[in-house]
């Protein structure tokens, strides 16, 4: 194999745990290919970007997402241990964010592909095909990206739409079977417990959008807090009141609670300003907060409903969050929310800078593995990055070359993959070690240079 920095196979060392020797030599190959390569993120890609495309037979790149034997939820737990270990304080709680998104793919033989919805595609018909995947990523602070926090995905899970099977000879009075799929929201959940399992001494907040929050996280474990946006048309209700003793069941629940647009213009609800940090920049907002039950998502569990808007509305709102964190303050949740777009962001930065979902594999363990390997790959550039890079002198050298970009202050993603690509890509060019002359060796240099040149 060629030769890799010290300072990234320092932390592809932490995986060894994950797979056999031979497969660990491949896995670390693949890797810095896969990051190494200016071109298509394809398995084929991994094995030129790596220079192993004439050592290697292309099977064994093929082989080790197809058939080898390793655990993508096992990797994305170590990974998880390295990002707490490095990126964050001992005692802090555990910030989490959970999406989904869409790699496209092409063909009718790739395992998992459906049509699906595609905010990103233009006109009305907003659909593509491919795959879905619902990502769960740790959200860190970074002390040379201090306006925004940063995505780390950790653990994804494919999501199937449910189908209906096909029979070769269908009869009119026999109806179509559906086949049984979990949600996103489920799926979610899934992967959250295991980082939950894995802390339990850690307090975990999870975030993300309106359609991660409902009835799948009924009975969820008390350290994990949950925000999400709030539908305008959630059927809120009161606490419930206390039992009066008398015979009978006790009422689960208070007093149904008017529509938020409703509680928004009522001269009863409290609008408080106060300044929030939201997408890099500081902005004051009236906020109004209210305890109450969201009894259709989340049962009997109380929870906190902010709504946020400008000074200058006379009425209405416009942002309602949902927490089941009833210690935080309106402006932390509101805050916490805005943290959720960091993973639209990875999204978009997996997708258009290293390749991410561009492999061409359909069997189903390759499909199911080739995503959250490219992932994990971008969660290490960031952390090499973080304990390596060079962020001003970066900076410094991009301003040079484009002057115009007067703004720029901080290194970006394509910066950070830049840095490591070079890294790589130099690592085979330079000398192992140095080699000390001999004794005689350096008696004869001083000879030669002492006697005249004829």
């Amino acid at each position: 194999m060629p030769t890799i920095p010290a300072s990234f196979a320092e932390l592809l060392a932490g995986f060894r745990g994950c797979f056999t020797a031979p497969t660990f030599t491949t896995f670390t190959a693949l890797a810095c290919g896969f990051l190494a390569q200016p071109g298509l993120g394809t398995v084929t890609g991994m094995l030129v970007g790596a220079r192993l495309s004439h050592r290697w037979h292309h099977a064994r790149a093929h082989r080790f997402f197809a058939t080898a034997r390793w655990s993508v939820d096992q990797l994305g737990l170590v990974l998880l241990d390295l990002i707490v270990r490095l990126l964050l304080a001992p005692d802090a709680p555990l910030p989490l964010a959970v999406d989904d998104s869409l790699f496209k793919r092409t063909g009718r033989k790739v395992f998992g592909t459906a049509w699906h919805h595609d905010a990103a595609a233009p006109g009305r018909g907003r659909v593509a095909w491919g795959n879905s995947w619902v990502v769960v990523g740790v959200l860190v602070t970074l002390p040379f990206v201090p306006h925004r926090r940063v995505c780390l995905p950790v653990l994804c899970r494919l999501w199937q739409p449910q189908q209906r099977s096909k029979s070769n000879k269908p009869k009119a009075s026999q109806p179509k079977q559906a086949t049984a799929t979990q949600g996103k929201c489920t799926l979610a959940r899934q992967l959250v417990e295991q980082i939950v399992g894995r802390y339990p001494d850690r307090q975990v907040h999870l975030v993300g959008d309106a359609a991660y929050i409902g009835r799948a996280w009924r009975g969820a474990p008390e350290r994990l807090t949950i925000t999400s946006r709030l539908r305008c048309d959630a059927a809120l209700y009161e606490l419930a009141p206390p039992r009066t003793g008398k015979p009978g069941r006790p009422r689960v629940k208070g007093a149904r609670l008017p529509e938020l647009i409703m509680l928004a213009g009522m001269t009863a609800t409290r609008f408080t300003p106060a300044t929030v940090c939201c997408y890099g920049r500081q902005r004051t907002l009236d906020l109004a907060v209210f305890r109450c039950l969201w009894y259709g998502a989340l049962g009997a569990q109380p929870v906190q409903v902010v709504l946020a808007r400008p000074p200058d509305w006379p009425d209405g709102y416009e942002l309602a969050v949902v927490s089941t964190d009833l210690a935080a303050t309106p402006a932390e949740l509101v805050e916490r929310y805005s943290h959720r777009w960091s993973v639209e962001v990875c999204f978009e930065e997996s997708r258009q800078l290293i390749g991410v979902g561009q492999a061409r594999n359909r069997t189903r363990r390759a499909v199911e593995r080739t995503v959250p390997f490219g992932l994990v790959c971008m969660s290490l550039v960031v952390v090499w990055y973080a304990l390596h890079g060079q962020p001003s002198v970066d900076v410094a050298a991009h301003r040079a070359r484009a002057p115009w970009y007067r703004t720029k202050h901080t290194p970006s993603f394509a910066d950070m993959v830049t840095a490591l690509r070079r890294k790589l890509i130099a690592a085979p060019y330079l000398p192992s070690c140095l080699l000390t002359p001999t004794h005689e060796e350096t008696l004869q240099a001083q000879v030669a240079r002492a006697t005249p040149a004829a």
